[in-house]
């Protein structure tokens, strides 16, 4: 296979190598076009065709489809990388949860990177220096601190990040990827694939949630998505909102579309092809490639190896770069292998720095935000710890583009990562001196070892609607002329066949039929096999 002809299967297996990963499935690679729109990059097509920006491409490794239930899963470096993933999710607000709730899980996070409290390591106040929330208050993190020193003593790095994901899996808002929309009112809502159906957020509450076997069909037109579901046999429902521009909408119709064929599904082999219409010569079409969540599961229960062995680095507070930064665990890898990727494949799985690339937080003078009050989620006294988990509201919507994105006309080079992480303009400048000799061997190599396709500059939109134009007419064209040789079947069945059915023969008795049949018929019948008899006569003369 060329390198211009690779396909998505081809890099995302590359990935996986290197990574010394088996249970692959609940993964993908997530990638950002010129127009700032997420897209997940499809294995069967190729990369060159999917990708329009220029060179050099930033790509994410994510969890695509979160575990139901991560302690099911069967290797300890599969749980590292979900567990990596819903530690970011909770930096970003994606993961939302109440106070109490809050401080368990950065207690485990940091009892998982750093290990026991040493008085002599972790002085008063140690739990401030690392961001777990976009926001949160001292309050908050006396409680970490608390819970931290008395509560997980002893916890190796497996157990706690164990723990973490038990925990996280049964908040509401766990395996939630925000799709930003609005309803039919023009209330802004969150819209979310999950392990357990499709929900609907709004506020600071989940005000629908469908589960996947009770969603019958997912269609979008334009800027409009909608949802179909049978939640009893007397009840039908169908729910309609709009999202930001119609390549928002497709790509939450197709995310709809992979993660009900994923969780709903027995068999891969059960997989349809899907329209995004009712119409054959109109809309979108698509069909998931990969395996569903029940033959995952029985792959991963057949995986007989020894597992790979985890190098796990301690967590180094920062005040310039306020987020939880940690080395990569690497498997146990021959050092050849262990080259640095084009690519930045572990960026999504890893805490973002609170850089240029990673995703903004905004505050509560924004407007619209995602949890826009105290205690709405809870009454008594819970309502004086509240849902919020910092003094100021925020909003996942600015984590809908997470990724680093490059702006149209100019090559953004490959963000440097330390520890996995995205480095500010500032750090990248402070380390030039003391890691350019050494990073450049890798970075030549990775360069080598991954750059799979050329950029391509990203083609005119008035000829994409040209090319949609014309394939609709083409597919108009093919319906009608299936529908009109369907009509000659039945035209010849009534007047020259034999078949003595009811409706034909109910047909052929009526005053019109037999009109049509000795006026018009008949005569054409008779000028045909003229035709065909002297252009018999003139070939044998010939």
């Amino acid at each position: 296979m060329g390198q211009r002809d690779a396909k998505g299967q081809y890099l995302f297996d590359l990935i996986c190598h290197h990574l010394n990963l088996l249970e692959k499935d609940y993964f993908g690679i997530r990638y950002v076009d010129p127009d700032k729109q997420r897209h997940w990059l499809e294995f069967t097509k190729s990369i060159a065709k999917q990708i329009k920006s220029q060179p050099p491409f930033t790509m994410c490794l994510r969890v695509k489809f979160y575990p139901p239930d991560p302690a099911a899963l069967k290797e300890e470096i599969t749980r590292y990388l979900v567990f990596l993933q819903v530690k970011r999710d909770l930096y970003h607000g994606r993961l939302l949860c109440k106070t109490s709730d809050a401080a368990l899980l950065a207690a485990y996070i940091l009892q998982a990177e750093i290990g026991d409290h040493d008085p002599g390591k972790h002085p008063e106040g140690y739990s401030s220096k690392f961001q777990f929330f976009p926001k949160h208050s001292e309050k908050l993190e006396r409680r970490i601190a608390d819970i931290h020193k008395t509560e997980l003593i002893g916890q190796s790095p497996e157990t706690s990040e164990l723990n973490f994901l038990h925990k996280a899996q049964m908040l509401e808002t766990y395996g939630v990827d925000p799709h930003p929309c609005k309803d039919v009112s023009g209330n802004p809502a969150f819209l979310a694939f999950t392990p357990f159906g499709f929900t609907v957020l709004q506020g600071n509450r989940r005000i629908h949630l469908l589960k996947w076997e009770e969603v019958t069909k997912l269609k979008f037109e334009a800027k409009t998505f909608h949802i179909y579901a049978n939640q009893r046999e007397d009840r039908k429902i169908i729910l309609t909102y709009f999202a930001p521009t119609p390549e928002a909408c497709k790509h939450l119709w197709k995310c709809g579309v992979e993660n009900q064929a994923f969780y709903k599904l027995e068999k891969s082999s059960q997989v349809r092809t899907v329209s995004s219409s009712n119409l054959f010569f109109k809309g979108s079409r698509f069909r998931y490639s990969g395996k569903v969540a029940k033959e995952v599961m029985e792959q991963s229960a057949k995986i007989k190896r020894d597992p790979p062995e985890i190098h796990r680095a301690g967590m180094v507070p920062s005040r310039s770069c306020p987020s939880i930064t940690h080395g990569p665990r690497l498997t146990s890898v021959p050092r050849t292998r262990r080259r640095a990727v084009h690519i930045s494949i572990m960026e999504g799985l890893e805490s973002l720095r609170d850089s240029a690339h990673s995703t903004p937080v905004r505050s509560v003078s924004h407007g619209d935000s995602f949890m826009s009050s105290r205690g709405h989620m809870m009454d008594g006294s819970e309502a004086s710890t509240s849902a919020v988990i910092s003094d100021e509201a925020y909003s996942p919507s600015d984590s809908v583009l997470p990724t680093p994105v490059a702006e149209h006309g100019m090559e953004m080079p490959l963000p440097r990562h330390l520890n996995g992480a995205a480095c500010s303009n500032d750090e990248k400048e402070s380390e030039a001196g003391t890691s350019k000799d050494g990073h450049a061997a890798e970075f030549s190599s990775g360069r080598r070892a991954l750059r799979i396709v050329r950029g391509r500059s990203s083609p005119p939109s008035d000829v994409e609607e040209l090319n949609k134009f014309i394939l609709s007419v083409l597919r108009l064209f093919l319906v009608t002329i299936g529908l009109l040789f369907a009509l000659l079947l039945l035209l010849i069945m009534l007047t020259e066949s034999d078949l003595d059915i009811a409706f034909l023969r109910d047909i052929r008795k009526t005053p019109e039929f037999q009109q049509f049949h000795f006026e018009y018929f008949c005569p054409l019948r008779r000028w045909f096999a003229c035709k065909l008899r002297w252009m018999g006569g003139f070939l044998i003369s010939n």
